[in-house]
């Protein structure tokens, strides 16, 4: 009988300290430590980031471990996330599972986190879902990346776009600041749009070459309405908070749609999976299901829990990566910037 593989999964790319257990494929435990510090701030700190993940990390690999059943002698590999991020985190999450890997005396695999977005699709859990069938198109929307990726295979991904300025889930984010939006505000504008009026204001779409996107132009355009709108009524944003949402949300998703219809045009690929803290936007969620009907596409949505950083994604990804003994040298080091 074959012995199960486990994978303990490692994530601290941002504010998020995560751990995930795996046997084989099969998702066992996926452990968040979310960071609250950040929201008085109006924005993530990489210092007090990476002093959370030091308090977080051995809590939550522990939690982990104990929520799957397993004892951390029974690990046959350490996987985690080298990058992309915020290097201070990233070096807390990879110097524990160097010293971890190297203390079990047990193989190391590093992940890039953009990858583990798109192969989150790939996780088994008790939920027994269609995955996605190579070729693939992948829309990986994130507070830091907006990328259309063609996959081929686990491991041949090619970018088929991406953001030249901001991403998407900082246009959500930034236009909820100048609504006066605590932070994270993407949520909370996605939450106001669902009892608004996408077309009662109108905002320019940026004109793009390719497939590559633009917000910063989208971002300026919100910021001069309101501007405009407040010298005529001081009440304007909370009188049409709704509509006002509703038009951003309709905005920035036809963005999206947009060139995801081009990427599936120019391709020929209808199979879609999205992936990254934006997809668990309802917008977007409809506009994809909304064009399951209109264009014949094959659309994989993920569970909410797999959207946001998680070490479900990283764990997957290390599970693959273990099946081609494609393992890590101790030498390794993070990443802050780190292409598909």
């Amino acid at each position: 009988m074959k012995q199960p593989i486990y994978i303990l999964a490692i994530e601290s790319s941002c504010d998020d300290t995560a751990a995930a257990v795996f046997k084989d494929d099969l998702l066992l435990s996926n452990v968040v430590a979310s960071q609250k510090i950040h929201q008085e701030y109006g924005g993530v700190v990489p210092e007090l980031a990476s002093r959370a993940h030091q308090q977080h990390i051995l809590p939550v690999v522990h939690q982990a471990l104990a929520k799957a059943n397993i004892d951390k002698k029974d690990v046959s590999a350490i996987a985690f996330t080298r990058g992309p991020g915020l290097m201070g985190s990233l070096l807390v999450g990879t110097s524990f599972a160097k010293s971890l890997a190297l203390g079990l005396n047990i193989p190391l695999i590093e992940v890039n986190h953009l990858q583990g977005h798109v192969l989150a699709h790939f996780i088994k859990d008790e939920m027994d879902k269609p995955m996605p069938e190579f070729p693939f198109l992948a829309l990986t929307i994130s507070g830091g990346h907006t990328q259309i990726i063609k996959v081929n295979s686990y491991f041949d991904m090619e970018v088929l776009g991406e953001t030249i300025d901001d991403a998407v889930g900082e246009a959500f984010d930034k236009s909820a600041k100048l609504l006066g939006f605590p932070y994270p505000g993407g949520p909370l504008i996605d939450k106001y749009a669902q009892s608004g009026n996408p077309k009662a204001f109108p905002f320019p779409k940026p004109k793009v070459k390719g497939l590559n996107f633009s917000f910063s132009g989208l971002k300026t355009s919100i910021l001069y309405f309101l501007r405009d709108q407040m010298t005529q009524n001081e009440n304007f944003i909370e009188e049409n908070k709704e509509d006002i949402c509703a038009s951003i949300q309709y905005s920035i998703v036809s963005i999206l749609m947009d060139k995801l219809q081009k990427a599936s045009k120019e391709t020929g690929i209808k199979e879609i999976g999205i992936g990254g803290g934006v997809s668990a936007n309802k917008g977007i969620r409809d506009a994809l299901k909304q064009a399951e009907n209109d264009l014949g596409w094959k659309v994989h949505l993920p569970k909410f829990e797999y959207c946001t950083d998680n070490a479900a994604m990283i764990g997957i990804v290390g599970y693959l990566k273990y099946l081609e003994s494609d393992f890590s040298e101790q030498k390794i080091t993070a990443k802050a910037r780190y292409h598909i």
